[in-house]
């Protein structure tokens, strides 16, 4: 959602934060990088049951997650490579998230509960997956109720409180799935039109275009 209809207002506003961290020398790699060990620290901190903690490292992976595009964009350094180690880094650590999640619940509770959090990133992944398939066929897959930055709040949400804890993450298994079936209804329905007209080098066109969305977007994070 917020990076369909309100991407524009999000950049708007990170745009200016960006700048200020080029100038105090930070990189996008460089917050890419220290966000996945924010990442493992709140998986470790969710897994032993430390959750008002958990939820202060989530906040601040998310913040590493969301200005490395700003100052990609404010450094004039945006390139595939940086756009592939974000992508890989949002990957593992929403693996990482739900890791903690399903330790937590193996040590809490019993019955298959465990199997929860590996439900929900198996929707996440095909979240992803669907966007970065459509898009290499010229098509596009974003927006939806639950893209990367709304899972990182709802999981928050679901760290304030134990009672909180498995609701929330039926919900989040609940959304994520709706938002799969939603984006693979839009691809299925967009792939039913007539193909547009490439250039006769469609390795150029392809490459052209991925630098042109690199130019929008770190990465296609969700």
């Amino acid at each position: 959602m917020f990076d369909g209809k309100f991407r524009q207002t999000v950049d708007a506003c990170t745009a200016p934060v960006g700048k200020a961290l080029v100038k105090v020398g930070f990189s996008a790699d460089v917050l890419t990088g220290s966000g996945l060990v924010f990442a493992i620290a709140t998986a470790w901190s969710i897994g032993v049951g430390y959750h008002v903690l958990g939820v202060v490292l989530l906040t601040l992976t998310g913040a590493h997650d969301l200005f490395d595009g700003p100052v990609a964009k404010a450094s004039q350094r945006t390139s595939i490579r940086g756009g592939f180690f974000d992508s890989v880094v949002d990957r593992l650590s929403d693996s990482l998230l739900m890791g903690g999640c399903a330790y937590y619940l193996v040590a809490h509770h019993h019955g298959q509960l465990v199997l929860l959090p590996f439900a929900i990133i198996t929707s996440t992944f095909l979240i992803s997956y669907q966007r970065s398939k459509a898009e290499s066929l010229g098509l596009s897959a974003k927006g939806g109720l639950m893209e990367r930055a709304e899972r990182m709040i709802l999981l928050g949400v679901a760290l304030l409180a134990n009672v909180l804890f498995i609701p929330v993450l039926w919900l989040m298994l609940a959304l994520t799935t709706m938002t799969a079936l939603g984006r693979f209804a839009r691809v299925w329905t967009s792939a039913e039109r007539p193909p547009l007209a490439v250039e006769s080098s469609p390795h150029k066109t392809t490459t052209h275009s991925y630098r042109r969305r690199l130019g929008l977007s770190r990465s296609a994070r969700n």
